[in-house]
């Protein structure tokens, strides 16, 4: 593999942690503070949306 696919291949990773690490939160939430913390979920969601959009296009973009 190229050095080239290597770091498109770390970049989409990156991409995937970083919505994964949000839903992460929405889960801890939902399962542990849902009702001291549910104000912080539609700014959650709206990141989670936005990271997701964002690896898609990545992965779109470098034919993954």
């Amino acid at each position: 593999m190229s050095e080239e696919a290597k770091e498109i291949k770390k970049a989409w990773a990156k991409k995937k942690r970083e919505a994964i690490e949000i839903a992460g939160v929405i889960h801890d939430i939902v399962e542990d503070a849902v009702w001291t913390q549910s104000k912080d979920l539609p700014e959650l969601s709206a990141k989670l949306v936005v990271a997701v959009d964002a690896a898609n296009k990545f992965k779109e973009e470098n034919g993954l």
